[in-house]
């Protein structure tokens, strides 16, 4: 057994040997007296020296979940993007709100991992920024649960400052994420949007703007509604999706059909904004633009105007699948580009979807392999 002064910070150590098995190599053990001064060093080594003589194991300190989170979000979070390190803070503070602060991380077991998973899908447990208590999916579950399963995973390799890291092992490992046993992803025909469409101005005078973009440009509700004016070229024909207002951080431009140059032309000239003005500006306050529950109202406001039956997880993104899908013979790298997808697997796995007519298509057009000549 020896102690010695790190380095740098000049905190004692404590080094001594651990056998753990007949006939192997014992095992090397270092605790961080916690303290810098020698006298004071020696004292607590000595009391430590006494402890192991008496065959007593060594105190320390535990990583409560608190300190984990906070050590996290300092070296961590930084180094992601801006929408990863929004979710990062939403589930420090709530698994902190769910678990306790206080609570070492060593004692997480099955029991808090499922209480979890019951909470949130019911809406008990919901991140501070939801205000009303729903249910959510399984998919929103496991993408939480594989943040705290991320900190736990880097706590076993990051130091804890007294010669040792956070947690000897992650006690979740190995535990089975929520899945959905059959993922519903409904699209809207042709017929329903055009019946939405018809019912358009008796909804609001936004939505029909907004449902015509949701249809031409196949994006994602979340980026519609921050569109300001000064990402529209209206001579160009473009738009250009910032990345602060896409989900994957994904920045990029897009050519606009003309119907939506045609309204978004109508709409500059009706309301005679430019620059960075909310093309979407909530009416109270044109400072900010509507918020996501506003266009979910809209939309359902729709449905009833339209007589449309009300089908679950049909919204907003129905109008992605059915973009992708109605698109799906264009070459994938100019596909993802026009939606705003990274990825290609993506859209084959989640957006497109198959149909028999295009399958006939397809082997109607099939071509036998000819012998090529030999030279």
């Amino acid at each position: 057994m020896r102690a010695f002064a790190h380095a740098t910070t000049g905190r004692v150590f404590l080094e001594y040997y651990e056998q753990v098995g007949r006939g192997l190599k014992p095992k090397i053990c270092r605790v961080g007296l916690g303290v810098c001064d020698r006298d004071r060093a020696k004292a607590a080594a000595e009391e430590l020296a006494a402890r192991l003589r008496r065959a007593e194991a060594p105190t320390r300190e535990h990583a409560t979940l608190g300190v984990l989170f906070d050590n996290y979000a300092k070296e961590v979070t930084p180094d992601k993007s801006l929408g990863k390190q929004k979710h990062d803070r939403a589930c420090a503070e709530m698994f902190l709100r769910a678990f306790g602060t206080d609570t070492e991380a060593r004692l997480l077991s099955r029991r808090e991992w499922d209480r979890f998973i019951r909470d949130r899908r019911s809406g008990a447990i919901r991140t501070e920024h939801q205000k009303k208590r729903r249910s959510v999916r399984n998919r929103v579950i496991a993408y939480d649960l594989q943040w705290l399963l991320a900190v736990l995973n880097w706590a076993t390799t990051a130091s804890n400052g007294a010669g040792g890291v956070f947690l000897d092992r992650n006690p979740l490992k190995g535990f089975e994420l929520p899945r959905e046993p059959a993922p519903v992803r409904p699209m809207l025909s042709d017929e329903e949007y055009q019946a939405m469409l018809a019912a358009a101005p008796r909804v609001h005078p936004y939505f029909e703007l907004a449902l015509v973009l949701a249809h031409e440009t196949g994006h994602r509700i979340g980026s519609i509604r921050q569109l300001r004016w000064s990402d529209v070229q209206l001579d160009a024909r473009l738009i250009r999706w910032r990345a602060e207002s896409d989900k994957i951080q994904f920045e990029h431009e897009t050519p606009m059909t003309d119907a939506v140059g045609e309204l978004l032309a109508a709409r500059r000239r009706s309301t005679l904004s430019i620059g960075d003005a909310w093309i979407f500006a909530e009416p109270g306050d044109p400072g900010r633009p509507c918020d996501r529950d506003t266009f979910s109202w809209w939309w359902e406001e729709a449905e009833r105007h339209a007589k449309i039956p009300h089908v679950a997880r049909r919204g907003w993104h129905s109008l992605r699948r059915t973009f992708a899908s109605e698109l799906k013979h264009v070459p994938l790298k100019d596909l993802c580009e026009l939606g705003g997808w990274k990825s290609a697997d993506t859209v084959i796995e989640c957006y497109i979807r198959p149909d028999e007519a295009t399958m006939r298509d397809a082997l109607a057009q099939r071509k036998p392999i000819r012998k090529s000549g030999t030279a």
